[in-house]
């Protein structure tokens, strides 16, 4: 299971972080910690990111 993927191509980083669903999985629980994956990834290269779900998190 891909869990975190990065590709670079030019000037422009595409990624993605998901998480694994199970049976005892809690929606908002799996949520936050795939935003915190995504999160840990843009403050170490320095990015904001540009979604909708940005502002949850300010």
């Amino acid at each position: 299971i891909l869990i975190r993927a990065a590709i670079r191509k030019g000037r422009t980083a595409y990624f993605h972080a998901g998480a694994g669903i199970v049976a005892d999985s809690v929606p908002a629980a799996e949520y936050d910690e795939t935003l915190a994956k995504a999160l840990g990834f843009f403050a170490t290269l320095n990015l904001h990111p540009q979604s909708e779900y940005a502002s949850l998190t300010t």
